[in-house]
């Protein structure tokens, strides 16, 4: 069943085929599976570049893969963080950051898109970069597949894992998948072998030595759930029916345009600038303003922070049926579907928001 499932997701992946993409496990066993076939550090080089506020689970499998190969990952690990006075990072100090420890990188990690801010790194760019001092560089892409339009063939990346129930609305924490380019197809790196990474010509023999299969999918370990790929199936179906992810990136970029439109014209507003030491309460959009750098996904931090002004917002918008999701401290992630969601619906939210707002200041 997972070799008809595969083939619907390589256009939201931009693989080249099917042999490029992988069902299977969830996000972080993925990282771990990934990591174990493509982190092989050497006295010198050995460290692993990310982003410094990466979603908690990374930052957990990052350390203990640096132990797991005997490093001290205050040592092995280059969390890289925004400049002061800035919510996201510029592309321009991630390359630096790259040249700067050219010699010791091992693997550039990044999310696609960032869970917190929103903000979608220029991937091929920074896959570039990380080739050209010879290391190797994957993405996680939880925030990212089914939000974005992705080449991941074309621009070269080594590896990417992904979770599908978030954009791709298969289901709470159902199956994940990866990503392993097609350079990577043959090359006999070590794996954590199973069963259902064999060959299938041969995995009923029962044989002693695994022999595995070409590509993505000789990193299988067990046999899927026939459930969950049922539910992945389902919504992989409608985005081909939808049109796939060219034709939903551009109705998202009309949703969330409308949608950021409408936020900064709001008297609750705060621009970023004067966001650090706010003198009323409101918000302000700590996600990149240009539209080419994110995806649907809006992160709206509510000011003064520590103040309580976010979960009031957060229980208002709920209470009127506008269903966001809040990340501590103080953001309230709002992000249009474009398979769904309408301009209507944008405008509702900004009402119910400001109507939050209001009677916060009443209190």
């Amino acid at each position: 069943f997972d070799v008809e499932v595969d083939p619907l997701l390589v256009p939201i992946l931009g693989a080249e085929d099917a042999s490029e993409v992988s069902i299977q496990n969830t996000l972080t066993i993925n990282l771990h599976t990934m990591f174990l076939a493509f982190y092989k550090p050497t006295a010198q080089r050995y460290k692993i570049l990310y982003e410094k506020k990466a979603f908690p689970s990374d930052i957990y499998g990052l350390h203990s893969q640096a132990k797991l190969h005997g490093f001290d990952p205050k040592d092995a690990l280059i969390p890289l963080a925004p400049r002061k006075g800035e919510y996201t990072l510029r592309t321009e100090d991630i390359l630096a950051k790259i040249q700067e420890e050219k010699d010791s990188i091992a693997i550039v990690f990044f999310a696609g898109v960032q869970f917190y801010t929103g903000q979608w790194f220029e991937m091929e760019k920074i896959t570039k970069a990380g080739h050209e001092i010879g290391a190797v560089v994957g993405w996680d892409l939880a925030h990212c597949s089914g939000n974005v339009p992705l080449k991941l063939h074309d621009w070269g990346v080594d590896f990417a894992i992904l979770c599908t129930y978030k954009y791709l609305n298969s289901g709470p924490g159902n199956i994940g998948a990866i990503f392993v380019h097609k350079k990577h197809a043959n090359d006999n790196r070590f794996r954590l072998a199973g069963w259902w990474g064999n060959n299938a010509e041969t995995r009923f023999q029962m044989l002693d030595e695994f022999e595995p299969i070409p590509g993505a999918a000789g990193f299988k370990v067990s046999n899927p759930s026939a459930l969950s790929l049922a539910c992945l199936k389902a919504s992989l179906e409608i985005y081909k029916k939808a049109g796939g992810m060219e034709v939903l990136r551009e109705r998202s970029l009309s949703l969330t345009n409308y949608l950021y439109a409408l936020l900064t014209s709001s008297k609750f507003y705060i621009p970023v600038e004067e966001s650090f030491q706010p003198k009323r309460s409101g918000f302000t959009i700590i996600t990149p303003s240009n539209p080419q750098e994110r995806g649907s996904q809006l992160s709206l931090l509510f000011l003064p922070m520590g103040k309580g002004v976010m979960q009031h917002v957060f229980d208002t918008l709920e209470e009127e049926g506008v269903i966001g999701d809040k990340r501590q401290p103080d953001v309230i992630r709002l992000a249009p579907s474009a398979l769904y969601n309408t301009h209507a619906d944008c405008l509702k939210a900004l009402q119910c928001l400001e109507m939050a707002l209001e009677s916060y200041n009443r209190a």
